[in-house]
């Protein structure tokens, strides 16, 4: 295992820079543009392959844009997270929510969000709420933040990486422990 820090998921996290923001670590980031959780799915042996010492995980904006439900989001996701949790044990994880959108959105990102915080602790991933600080009161993407409503400025990334820094930070300092195994005396 490396210590590398791999960004996976869409365009939000491709167009992060997050090489730059985050220099003092070795960050590989394998966000793409337009990618919904079905392509994230197809490229986690490229991050098997790496064998990182942390993933950090933002997907799902682009589902919602293509109207998939909240409970197809939601399996593909745990789909990335089981599969990178069985094939990288000692790796550290970091799933982020949904951040909002386009006010139209906000009930499916809302349930999405719910569900990825329940389930994150089940695969020994943390979960990073990005909602507070990115949500207008109406629950859209608040407009200092982004000038489309669903990308961000440089603004909502340096509220995004305010928030991210210090829980990265310290899943890095601390080894993810492995399950115990029971074994049966001979």
């Amino acid at each position: 295992m490396s210590e590398s820090v791999v960004f996976l998921g869409d365009g939000l996290s491709a167009d992060a820079r997050w090489e730059e923001r985050l220099s003092e670590l070795e960050v590989r980031t394998l966000g793409v543009c337009g990618d919904t959780t079905d392509e994230v799915i197809g490229r986690l042996d490229a991050v098997i392959e790496i064998d990182p010492g942390a993933v950090v995980l933002q997907v799902g904006t682009n589902d919602v844009g293509w109207n998939r439900s909240d409970e197809y989001i939601v399996r593909n996701i745990e789909t990335i997270l089981c599969t990178l949790r069985k094939e990288l044990r000692g790796t550290r994880m970091i799933v982020q929510s949904v951040p909002p959108r386009e006010l139209e959105y906000a009930p499916v990102i809302r349930s999405v969000n719910r569900h990825l915080r329940q389930f994150a602790p089940t695969v020994k991933a943390r979960y990073l709420d990005l909602w507070p600080v990115l949500a207008a009161p109406d629950g859209s993407l608040g407009a200092e933040w982004s000038t489309d409503r669903l990308h961000l400025t440089e603004a909502g990334y340096v509220v995004w990486l305010g928030e991210l820094r210090p829980m990265l930070a310290e899943s890095l300092e601390h080894p993810l422990l492995a399950p115990a195994v029971s074994r049966n005396p001979a």
